[in-house]
């Protein structure tokens, strides 16, 4: 099934111009869809931190413990994993929760890391960007400049003969105005893609969410975009998490911190569902949550889906609101969106090869939810 949609200037007013089988209600993302599986009951699949820097000619300089087959890096072995898990789940969408390629997302690095192994997915993907696609990399070593989303936008988005991204596609606009925040249907859940990449020159280094800048500008569209939400079920997704399971329990002392934290407000007021993040290399499963991190009923739950491949974090356990969580896995979440709920179903598609001996092979966490509103 192919799904033409327009773009239009108002938050969340995008138009569906030709959908037969009703699984997107609308899209302010001018992008073909092929949407497999009953309308009614979507699929989604959610995964960040997938990609590998590639050991070639351009990265000659870089040292060999940030590419594929660094050590702790799983590298093609694992991204391969994770993709062809992805694809058995017959996806209606892929959410890419950022951090799709490493170190710092340069064009040829998208080319020949992601592609190899995620670009058989790439008309299904709606991403969000990360940290390592707009900052620079200077650890481990390494002194690679930063990117600014341009081999993000340049990859997802297309690009001319000298590499320059298009202003607009799959991975929404690349404006001075709009860095590749949008929204879309699909089935009846209204989904956010969103960029949290504040310290970067691209956002003039300016992480408020109330001064006029341009992360302000994403904020007040946020709300917008919130307030033209009829959908029974919202989600939203970016890359680095409100709560953490690797760090502190916040993240508001972090440079996106505020951002997180003003976006989980705003959801949560508008009864939103699920968020979706990546940024730590685990999965976790939270009770849903108010905005200070209480546990609430009526509140948001979050997941953290950061085992795409690169490299895995260690999880803290006694993080307040942990249900769930694995740090040994690589693997892909499988999201089934209701007409009023969820099923999610996280299952390891590789274990971690320097996994502590007597780690289980694999590793599974299932269930339902219901909608807030």
């Amino acid at each position: 099934m192919i799904v033409a949609v327009a773009l239009t200037a108002a938050a969340g007013a995008g138009t569906v111009l030709a959908d037969p089988g009703g699984v997107f209600a609308g899209s302010d993302n001018p992008w073909p869809y092929d949407a497999p599986g009953p309308a009614a009951t979507p699929v989604l699949a959610a995964v960040g931190d997938i990609a590998c820097e590639p050991d070639n000619a351009e990265n000659a300089g870089n040292p060999a413990a940030v590419k594929c087959g660094g050590a702790g890096i799983g590298g093609f072995g694992a991204e391969y994993a994770t993709a062809k898990q992805a694809a058995g789940m017959k996806p209606s969408a892929v959410a890419i929760l950022g951090d799709e390629q490493y170190q710092v997302g340069k064009l040829s690095d998208f080319e020949q890391s992601y592609e190899q192994t995620w670009g058989g997915l790439r008309m299904l993907e709606r991403p969000a960007p990360g940290n390592h696609e707009y900052y620079a990399y200077t650890k481990k070593g390494d002194n690679e400049a930063a990117q600014n989303g341009n081999g993000y936008f340049a990859y997802f988005n297309g690009h001319d003969s000298a590499g320059t991204p298009n202003a607009q596609g799959q991975a929404g606009d690349d404006t001075s105005t709009n860095q590749g925040w949008y929204s879309y249907d699909l089935g009846h859940w209204h989904i956010i893609s969103l960029n949290i990449e504040c310290g970067s020159a691209a956002f003039n280094n300016d992480c408020s969410t109330t001064d006029g800048g341009l992360l302000a500008s994403e904020t007040s569209w946020l709300a917008q975009d919130l307030n033209q939400d009829s959908s029974p079920c919202t989600l939203a997704y970016w890359h680095q998490p409100t709560f953490s399971s690797t760090a502190s329990p916040f993240t508001s002392d972090s440079t996106e911190g505020a951002a997180a934290d003003a976006w989980w407000q705003l959801l949560y007021q508008h009864h939103a569902t699920l968020i979706l993040n990546g940024h730590d290399h685990v999965y976790s499963r939270f009770a849903p949550m108010g905005p200070a991190g209480n546990a609430d009923s009526h509140g948001i739950r979050e997941f953290i889906v950061g085992t795409g491949g690169e490299s895995l974090d260690t999880v803290l356990p006694n993080t307040p609101n942990l249900q769930a969580w694995a740090d040994q896995y690589y693997g892909v979440m499988k999201l089934t969106l209701k007409p009023s709920g969820y099923d999610w179903d996280y299952e390891s598609a590789m274990l971690n090869p320097s996994a502590p001996s007597g780690t289980p092979a694999t590793y599974s966490d299932t269930g339902s939810g219901r909608c807030n509103n």
